[in-house]
């Protein structure tokens, strides 16, 4: 008599099962324009990737000459076009529980009929909920790359990017080169006027160095005070250049400490990346060469001369 529940539930399951494979095979081929949007949208976290599905999907259904979709995510700009537009458009805020997770745009020759509207709507309430994780994707994305003090890239993008630009430099004969950089004396200043003003003087450094370097280039803290710039298409003389640049951008910093004012210099170490090379030995070239320009007086650039 026990083992009668356990041989029902066993029957139960099998049902259960047998429902579930049914209503799988049923959802995986279902023709419904829904379902088929649905179920291919949950197949990618790429924004990217989930905006080309839905305008293939829609433009099987609703013809358009465009879709553009804009949205700001974590504190950047991110943009898709597909086609070329016309005349006539219709814009929705996908707006989600009170959240706003980017606007799209549909734009083409001539006007949207009413029923056309209706449609886009219901495929663009299937797709919202795929589209807001995929916004969610890429914000805790980027926060696991970004310096929270900063809002500049952390040392572990820098290691995803120098490892991406070792292989780049390596397969395409590419130069690239890399500026560490060190705040001059900064315990000090933590010493002297507190971590509120050290923080602060960061921040500003931060933004000096962004503001000395090209649009190409990318600027990462590395750690505590020290900062690391990454130059695609540069050799060791133009290095030193944006490396003396970001100097002479950190030594205008000013900063009023209450009746006194605060400034600071920064030490520059620079290494273009050789054949072969991977990423930590980079790294150790361009921080052996900071570490001769700290030894000898500061406030200089030292390039880790290489050969070839």
């Amino acid at each position: 008599m026990k083992n009668i529940p356990s041989i029902k539930r066993s029957t139960t399951q099998l049902k259960d099962l047998a429902a579930l494979r049914q209503a799988y095979q049923g959802w995986s081929n279902a023709p419904d324009p829904l379902t088929k949007l649905t179920r291919r949208l949950s197949t990618s976290l790429s924004l990217e990737t989930q905006l080309g599905i839905l305008a293939e999907e829609m433009a099987s259904i609703i013809p358009f000459d465009s879709l553009s979709y804009r949205h700001q995510i974590a504190q950047r700009d991110f943009v898709y076009v597909t086609g070329m537009g016309g005349p006539h458009r219709c814009e929705y805020r996908l707006n989600l529980e009170g959240v706003c997770y980017g606007t799209l745009t549909l734009n083409r020759r001539h006007k949207f009929s009413d029923d056309e509207l209706q449609g886009i709507e219901m495929l663009i309430s299937a797709a919202i909920c795929p589209l807001r994780n995929a916004c969610q994707f890429i914000t805790i994305e980027q926060a696991a790359l970004t310096d929270a003090l900063t809002s500049i890239p952390n040392k572990r993008a820098l290691d995803e990017h120098l490892q991406r630009a070792s292989l780049l430099s390596d397969r395409h004969g590419e130069e690239y080169s890399l500026i560490l950089c060190d705040l001059d004396h900064f315990k000090a200043v933590n010493d002297q006027h507190g971590h509120v003003v050290g923080d602060h003087l960061l921040r500003l450094t931060a933004e000096a160095i962004e503001r000395a370097i090209r649009n190409s280039d990318s600027v990462y803290r590395f750690g505590g005070e020290e900062f690391a710039v990454l130059l695609p298409h540069t050799g060791e003389q133009e290095a030193r250049d944006v490396a003396d640049r970001v100097r002479n951008a950190v030594a205008n910093i000013r900063v009023d400490c209450g009746g006194t004012e605060l400034s600071v210099t920064i030490s520059c170490g620079v290494a273009r990346h050789l054949a072969e090379e991977v990423a930590n030995q980079w790294i150790t070239r361009a921080d052996e060469a900071l570490y001769r320009a700290k030894d000898q007086g500061r406030n200089c650039t030292k390039v880790f001369a290489s050969i070839g």
